[in-house]
């Protein structure tokens, strides 16, 4: 009798940051520091596509654009990263409950696997993420 055997897929956690192209494009050769860092103690970061686009919605509607979303392999971070609650309260749309990455040091470039654009509508919200292009 044979026996197959596959290895169960591996699936790594990837989390997001939203960030302006100057911020991020600015100092290239080095781990990016975001404001929050010196602020908060921590880089603040999303679990996922849809509460990223959340977190867009609230905080940044109004801002300059465009908007980039980083896509960071929380592996490569050689920052620790604590998933805790939001304080006060989690942003409009996203579930009481949900955890968001707090990164405790800077952004390791490296450990960006994407880097995604906002996409918006018509009346100004953020509705996507796509790729650079």
């Amino acid at each position: 009798m044979r026996v197959s055997w596959r290895a169960p897929l591996y699936k790594r956690m990837m989390i997001y940051h939203v960030v302006h192209p100057d911020e991020w494009n600015a100092e290239a050769g080095r781990p990016y520091a975001p404001a929050s860092l010196a602020e908060d103690g921590f880089v603040h970061c999303s679990p996922d596509v849809e509460t990223t686009l959340a977190v867009v919605n609230a905080f940044y509607r109004s801002g300059s654009r465009p908007l980039l979303a980083l896509v960071l392999d929380e592996e490569r971070l050689s920052a620790r990263c604590a998933w805790e609650a939001a304080d006060p309260a989690p942003p409009p749309g996203v579930s009481p409950g949900t955890l968001f990455p707090h990164v405790f040091g800077p952004l390791d470039r490296d450990a960006v696997v994407r880097v995604l654009e906002v996409r918006w509508d018509a009346d100004g919200r953020a509705t996507g993420l796509a790729d650079l292009g």
